[in-house]
């Protein structure tokens, strides 16, 4: 049985998107064949994204999937999460409702929900 090292990072959302200002909590399993296998990767914050599966954080990104290289390290891993995080693909969603937003280009719709979750989700609570 492999056993993968577990740790949890906390990333701010991206500014100028609806995440600006939450603080995200990732839990990373990095198997012992890394850096040639990929390290696993989910949000344990909630997070209202077309590329994030809503329920249990997994997250579509292919340099996670398919297109792993070793020359990855674990920040440029963050990195891409936090770019995705800015520039969504919803051609390949885990949150159809997210996905659906953006894809019938209701840009507000999509935003005004991504917000209020990130409020609810991931902003530090004041006091």
């Amino acid at each position: 049985a492999s056993r993968a090292k577990l740790f949890k990072e906390y990333k701010e959302g991206p500014s100028e998107t609806p995440y600006e200002g939450g603080v995200f909590q990732l839990a990373f399993a990095i198997p012992e064949q890394y850096p040639l296998l990929p390290p696993q990767v989910r949000f344990l914050t909630k997070i209202f994204h077309p590329n994030v599966h809503f329920k249990t954080g997994e997250i579509c990104l292919d340099i996670l999937k398919n297109a792993w290289s070793p020359a990855w390290t674990l920040q440029s891993v963050c990195r891409a999460i936090i770019a995705l995080m800015a520039h969504p693909e919803p051609d390949s969603p885990l949150n159809c409702d997210s996905g659906n937003l953006l894809r019938s280009g209701d840009l507000r719709g999509y935003q005004s929900m991504a917000k209020m979750y990130a409020r609810l989700a991931a902003m530090p609570k004041k006091g």
